[in-house]
């Protein structure tokens, strides 16, 4: 983990992000509030689900500190609505196919998969303060105790 306290552009804050369940926001809307943003690399696999689940179980936690939850791919709206229904996901997911979060946030990375190179998400979490910087991130992380760790750092961070 990492903290920065960067402040996030205003063409970043701005970016229209699509959610599950159809509705549509900015970044710009939770300002004011606490937002966890997580980047996975994709829905309904092993890694992705233990971590979604991990923050779910974690979200009135979250909540109780101000603090909103969101998780980005590059999966479809459609894809995104089947996960949030398979696991009862109580946080929105964006869908982020033209990568324009992903990039905002630098979470595109070359990996190996397979034995092929291909470009993809990095797993990555971004801790948003109420006025738009980031207060904490972590890169190439591991989904045991993350979610735990993040809310660890949201309270360290409210009590600064």
């Amino acid at each position: 983990m990492s903290g920065t306290r960067k402040k996030l552009s205003k063409a970043t804050l701005t970016l229209p992000l699509a959610l599950s369940g159809g509705a549509t926001a900015k970044l710009a809307d939770y300002t004011g509030r606490w937002l966890v943003l997580y980047f996975y690399p994709k829905d309904s696999t092993p890694g992705c689900t233990t971590e979604g689940l991990d923050f779910n179980a974690l979200l009135p936690q979250f909540q109780a500190l101000g603090a909103e939850v969101l998780g980005v791919s590059r999966d479809s709206v459609k894809s995104h609505d089947n996960f949030c229904a398979k696991q009862g996901f109580a946080f929105p997911l964006v869908s982020d196919g033209d990568e324009a979060l992903c990039r905002a946030f630098d979470v595109i990375r070359e990996k190996n998969m397979y034995g092929r190179t291909v470009m993809g998400i990095e797993r990555s979490t971004f801790l948003i303060d109420p006025e738009g910087r980031i207060a904490a991130e972590w890169r190439k992380l591991r989904v045991p105790g993350h979610a735990q760790a993040v809310l660890d750092a949201l309270q360290a961070a409210r009590s600064q």
